[in-house]
């Protein structure tokens, strides 16, 4: 018999300390408070969104920003790729920081087979600046739109934000809590958000920020609006 289960976690190269709330008394809460290490102690970070991206590179191939939910808190954090050739003829490499490896790996396929790009000769990266971990589906949209970024060396436009679920047959598919996620990308001065078309519709009758919404339906719709592809 559990009342509440916190986990207290960092890495060792981050200066940021996570305490995640895994379970109360009425089952999982998912919730979580972000800190930073300093030299007087734990001093509490109080727009983590702002944290993550404060070294984020203007205009720079392969880096995406990227709208997930951790907990009920909102969170914008930078997907960052990197395509080059492999060293490794017949076993091109696929590495992963802070993302889902087996996920990460349909994604590729579905660019290849979506979009007609191939593989089979690069060793990809992706990478969650900071140390972060995501595991939502709410951003597989961002790490194709980085794959492809990286590769076609065309950066995504620095004022975009994006998020959306991509399914097998490369629909991108509706996420929860999207004007949270609008939100939380007006407040850290982002203008354009690249969504799915589905949420949009449901957004019409929502309390919303004043900020520009692209919805998309699928990643050929989404590829042709950032790259022009």
């Amino acid at each position: 018999m559990v009342d509440v289960v916190l986990l207290f976690e960092g890495e060792r190269d981050h200066s940021y300390r996570v305490l995640r709330a895994l379970k109360n008394r009425f089952g999982p809460v998912s919730e979580l408070a972000i800190f930073e290490m300093g030299s007087s102690g734990l001093q509490a970070v109080s727009n983590p969104s702002a944290f993550f991206l404060k070294e984020r590179p203007a205009e720079e191939p392969g880096s995406v920003v990227i709208c997930t939910i951790k907990g009920s808190r909102p969170l914008l954090a930078e997907v960052q790729a990197l395509v080059s050739p492999t060293l490794f003829t017949g076993n091109p490499r696929r590495m992963t920081v802070g993302l889902d490896h087996f996920r990460t790996a349909m994604l590729l396929a579905i660019i290849e087979r979506k979009m007609g790009f191939s593989f089979a000769g690069e060793d990809i990266y992706l990478n969650v600046a900071g140390g972060l971990v995501i595991e939502e589906p709410a951003t597989d949209l961002g790490v194709i739109l980085a794959v492809i970024s990286c590769l076609k060396n065309k950066p995504v436009p620095s004022d975009f934000c994006v998020f959306g679920e991509v399914g097998l047959s490369g629909e991108i598919r509706s996420v929860s809590q999207a004007v949270t996620r609008l939100k939380e990308a007006h407040s850290l001065g982002f203008e354009t958000v690249l969504l799915p078309q589905g949420n949009i519709s449901l957004l019409e009758k929502e309390d919303r920020p004043k900020i520009k919404l692209l919805g998309v339906q699928n990643v050929r719709e989404a590829i042709k609006i950032i790259f022009k592809y």
